[in-house]
Order: C-alpha cells, then structure tokens, then sequence
C-alpha cells in the first residue's frame, strides 16, 4: 500500500492544516517511509516471541506475579473524592460567562 498525495491532501484538509507543496511532498515521502519500514517488520518471524504486557520491566514490577499480574501497581481502584469548586475551576479563565469557559471557535466550516 502506498499514500498518495491525494490520501496527504485528504488527510491534511480532515486536520485543518494548510501544507505547503513541499510540506506535501516531505510529508508524502515520510509517510511512505513509514508504511514501508511497516512492511519491513512485517516480514519478520515472531511466531517464537511471547507477547509482552510492557517493553520494559523498569517501573514497579512485582516478581512475585507472573504476567499482566506483575503490573497490578499502575491500577488504581475508583474512588470517590471531592472535585475542584466551580468557582475556583473558572478562576484562571481568560474568559467565561459564569458557568462555562468561553473559548474561540475552531471548526469554521
């Protein structure tokens, strides 16, 4: 599969974004770069390589655990507690009508 400048435009255009024709271009080259570096893992034979919960055993693991078990510190259970006042949640607000923040429009189609 290969981006075309027409998948570049399209996606630029869903973004809101204004390329240059040379952004275009780098970004085309880029993004076929990727896809084809992609392929290149593709090819690759993992049918002997276990699935990993984490790249890297460095934040926390419990030896003890085996699994997505060993990773059981990073879940916290819910709870309840109390949330900011609205009032102090619109404090820093540029600006507000009270209740809301009030923030420029951004899709203007």
């Amino acid at each position: 599969m290969k981006v075309t400048e027409k998948d570049v435009a399209n996606v630029a255009d869903l973004a809101n974004l204004e390329l240059t024709s040379a952004e275009r271009e780098r970004m085309l080259k880029d993004l076929n770069s990727i896809l084809g570096y992609i392929d290149r893992l593709n090819q690759l034979d993992t049918s002997n390589v276990p699935p990993m919960a984490q790249t890297a055993d460095k934040f926390g693991i419990d030896p003890n655990k085996t699994g997505s078990e060993r990773f059981t510190y990073a879940a916290r259970p819910d709870e309840l507690r109390p949330c900011l006042p609205h009032e102090q949640a619109l404090q820093n607000a540029p600006e507000s009508d009270g209740n809301f923040f009030k923030v420029p429009k951004v899709i203007e189609r």
